[in-house]
């Protein structure tokens, strides 16, 4: 597994697909620490240095985390499974949107297995351009569905394991989300799992990602997803501080 993904991909990867954010932003931070000073009183110039370090430091944070998170952890070893969960032949359905970096990883880690990936971007809604700029760095595997988030083309209880990793928090809308988790238990067979990987919005993403950890959801919000959509929240554990894996089962099930 290791030797499929590179080292430095996910910083790489973050670095590309917001590119116009950093420039804008270590342009700023120059202009305010270097240039700015020499058109202000001399004795501003330590608020300018000050002001610069609190536009680069949150910056740093960030992409330290990030290589963290991506590059360093198990998320992308999928070692946080357990053996008992990948030693059989199964069908399994990994679900994302518009950038997927885990088909090839799980192809590899499930190789007796029948996969479905399913992409549910969809260009109306998901307009931002690190969106997009992703799709085009990485194309889609082969045998990819487009599909939407309230209808997944597959009979019912057909499906031992779903992967949505680090990509349902794009389903801004609650009550799309709560449908969409119902479609996921629709499709899931009596005793499959779901795997959900995403960060949350909690104090260490927060001082990881500043206001952008306001892009994901509380545990208890997806808790309550999970419930109202008639699934069971079977175990939660952190691959890092900065991520949770959700293993959801059906109701009425032992595992």
């Amino acid at each position: 597994m290791d030797s499929i993904r590179k080292p430095w991909t996910g910083v790489r990867n973050i670095l590309w697909f917001n590119w116009p954010f950093y420039v804008f932003s270590f342009a700023g931070m120059i202009v305010v620490s270097t240039l700015l000073p020499y058109f202000i009183d001399e004795r501003l110039y330590v608020y300018c240095f000050v002001f610069s370090l609190f536009i680069f430091t949150p910056i740093f944070l960030s992409l330290v985390v990030s290589w963290y998170v991506y590059d360093l952890s198990d998320l992308y070893r999928f070692n946080w499974l357990e053996d008992r969960e990948i030693a059989k032949t199964e069908t399994i359905v990994n679900i994302h949107a518009g950038f997927d970096e885990t088909s090839h990883l799980l192809e590899t880690k499930f190789p007796n297995s029948e996969l479905y990936v399913m992409d549910f971007y969809d260009p109306k809604q998901h307009t931002a351009a690190s969106i997009q700029r992703a799709r085009t760095a990485y194309p889609r595997f082969p045998g990819t569905k487009t599909v939407t988030t309230t209808r997944l083309p597959l009979e019912d209880r057909c499906i031992d394991k779903i992967f949505a990793i680090l990509s349902v928090h794009e389903i801004r809308s609650e009550t799309e989300r709560i449908v969409f988790f119902g479609e996921l238990n629709r499709i899931l067979k009596s005793d499959g799992q779901i795997f959900v990987v995403e960060h949350l919005r909690d104090l260490p993403n927060f001082l990881a990602y500043n206001i952008g950890f306001l892009h994901f959801y509380s545990r208890k919000s997806w808790e309550n997803t999970i419930q109202m959509a008639n699934l069971k929240l079977k175990e939660v554990k952190k691959i890092t501080p900065f991520l949770t894996i959700f293993k959801i089962e059906k109701n009425g099930t032992t595992s």
